[in-house]
C-alpha cells in the first residue's frame, strides 16, 4: 500500500485538497486516513452522484479541483452528474475519480457481484470521455500521475480517473472494531428477527455483512436458506427487491433486513410505500452510524431520525428506534400484523458478533431455489 501521508502530500502540492465520496474497502486506507486528518474537507456522501454534485458546487464556489472516491460498483450513480453538469460540453468542471477497481481479472473468483463491474471499469471512463490512469504501488508513479491528471484537468476543464487495484490504497486486512454505543449487535438483531418472525417469512438482506451473517446463521440454526435473497451487489436496493416480492406475494411476509448506510444511499425507496399497498412488508435497518463493510467510516445513521423519515413516507412505526433486544421483539409483534407496511430502526453497536469467512455459494442456485420457494 502507498504511504498516505505522502499521497495526501502529493495530492495538496497540486493543490487537491478536497475530498468527498463513499467508502470503499479497497480505498480503505485513503478513506480512513482522509477521515482521520481533513475534517470538514472531507466529505462522506449518500451516493456517489452525491459526491460528483458536491464536488461540482466546490470547484465553482473555489475553483479548486476535488477528489471524489467509489468503489467501482459505484460508477453507475455517477454516469448522470458526469456526463450532464460535469462533461465539457456542459459546464465544464473538472475532477479528480478516485476508484477501486474491484473485480478486476480473476482477483475475486468467489464474488460475481464483481466481475462484469471490474472488467468494464476502465471502458466506462472511456465511454464517457474521462482518461484514466491505472495506479501502482509506487510513490513516484502516483505522483507523476497526480501531476499529469491535474495540469489535465485544469487546461481542459475535464475529470480524470484514477483506477486503484487492490493493495494500492488499502491495507490487507480490515479490523473488526466493536464499539458499545448499543447493546445488540447485528447477528444478534437479525436472530431476534428470525425468532418471531413467522416460518414462512422471506427475507432480503442488504449488501456487505448482513448478508454474511445471515447465511451463516442459517447454517447454524440448520435452517433452508431458500426463504433468502442475499442482495450481495446493488448497494440500496434490497429493500426495492423485497418490495416487488411482496407485492407479488401478499400472503408472504417479506422482510428487508436493510443496513444505515444502504438506506441512505436510495432513500428515495422509502417513498414507494404511500404510493402501494403492501401490509405484508417490513423493512427493518440495522443501523451502526458506520460503512462497517468497507472500513468503518462514519455515516450518518445515527444522526437522523429515521422512524419519522419512516412515517412520513407512509410506514407504520412504533415511534422511535428500538435499541434493546426486548425493545425489538415488542416492535416486531406490534408492526407484522399491523395492516400497514412497518419500518423499524434498530439501533446496534459496528463489529461482528463472531469471526466469519467470506460466503462462497452458487448465485444462480441460491435465486432459482427462492423463486421455487416463492411458487407455494
Amino acid at each position: 500500500m502507498l504511504d498516505q501521508t505522502r499521497v495526501f502530500e502529493i495530492l495538496a502540492e497540486q493543490g487537491v485538497t478536497f475530498f468527498t465520496g463513499v467508502p470503499d474497502s479497497y480505498l480503505n486506507g485513503f478513506c480512513n486516513h482522509a477521515l482521520a486528518h481533513c475534517g470538514d474537507r472531507n466529505v462522506i456522501a449518500a451516493n456517489e452522484g452525491n459526491a460528483v454534485g458536491i464536488a461540482a458546487g466546490h470547484y465553482l464556489a473555489s475553483g479548486e479541483i476535488p477528489l471524489v472516491y467509489m468503489q467501482n460498483s459505484g460508477m453507475g450513480n455517477t454516469v448522470n452528474p458526469l456526463v450532464s453538469l460535469a462533461d465539457p460540453l456542459v459546464y465544464g468542471v473538472p475532477m479528480l475519480l478516485l476508484i477501486g477497481w474491484r473485480g478486476q481479472g480473476d482477483t475475486e473468483p468467489n464474488h460475481p457481484q464483481h466481475t462484469r463491474q471490474g472488467e468494464i471499469t476502465p471502458g466506462l471512463l472511456e465511454l464517457m470521455h474521462i482518461p484514466y490512469t491505472v495506479l501502482e504501488d509506487d510513490e513516484a508513479h502516483f505522483a507523476e500521475t497526480i501531476a499529469k491528471a491535474t495540469e489535465f484537468c485544469r487546461t481542459n476543464r475535464r475529470s480524470y480517473g484514477l483506477i486503484a487495484p487492490k493493495g494500492v490504497m488499502a491495507a490487507a486486512d480490515k479490523p473488526n472494531n466493536v464499539d458499545d454505543t448499543y447493546p445488540m449487535s447485528r447477528e444478534e438483531a437479525i436472530e431476534v428477527i428470525l425468532d418471531h418472525m413467522p416460518e414462512n417469512t422471506v427475507y432480503a438482506a442488504t449488501t456487505g455483512r448482513a448478508t454474511r451473517e445471515l447465511f451463516f446463521l442459517r447454517e447454524k440454526r440448520g435452517e433452508t436458506k431458500a426463504r433468502d435473497f442475499l442482495n450481495v451487489g446493488s448497494m440500496g436496493h434490497a429493500s426495492s427487491v423485497a418490495l416487488g416480492i411482496a407485492l407479488e406475494k401478499p400472503d408472504r411476509p417479506v422482510v428487508a433486513l436493510d443496513g444505515d448506510s444502504a438506506a441512505i444511499m436510495h432513500m428515495g425507496a422509502l417513498t414507494m410505500v404511500s404510493k402501494v399497498h403492501a401490509p405484508n412488508f417490513m423493512h427493518v435497518v440495522l443501523n451502526n452510524g458506520a460503512h462497517e463493510s468497507v472500513g468503518g467510516q462514519p455515516s450518518a445513521g445515527h444522526l437522523l431520525d429515521f422512524t419519522a423519515i419512516a412515517q412520513a413516507c407512509g410506514y407504520e412505526t412504533v415511534g422511535k428506534a428500538v435499541e434493546t433486544r426486548e425493545e425489538l421483539i415488542d416492535a416486531l409483534r406490534r408492526l407484522k400484523d399491523c395492516g400497514k407496511a412497518s419500518f423499524i430502526d434498530c439501533r446496534i453497536h459496528k463489529g461482528l458478533a463472531r469471526k466469519l469467512p467470506p460466503i462462497v455459494f452458487d448465485h444462480r442456485e441460491a435465486v432459482d431455489s427462492l423463486r421455487e420457494e416463492l411458487k407455494h
